[in-house]
């Protein structure tokens, strides 16, 4: 799950690790369709999707490196 907080800061939520990370960067300025980084170093590709979707919002993302 992807969210964003009332100071404006996205976070991923993973469930099956019952993590959740903030995003400190994003390979695209829309954020979808790229891989973001969040704060343990933790990579993810996230899907295409419209740069309008509403958060907070559910997705399939891949770890990277693994």
């Amino acid at each position: 799950m992807i969210r964003k907080n009332s100071a404006g800061l996205l976070s991923a939520y993973v469930p099956k690790k019952d993590l959740e990370e903030p995003i400190v960067a994003m390979e695209k300025p829309d954020m979808w369709g790229g891989h973001v980084t969040l704060a343990n170093g933790w990579q993810l590709v996230l899907p295409v999707m419209d740069a309008a979707t509403v958060l907070p919002v559910t997705i399939d993302a891949r770890r990277l490196g693994e």
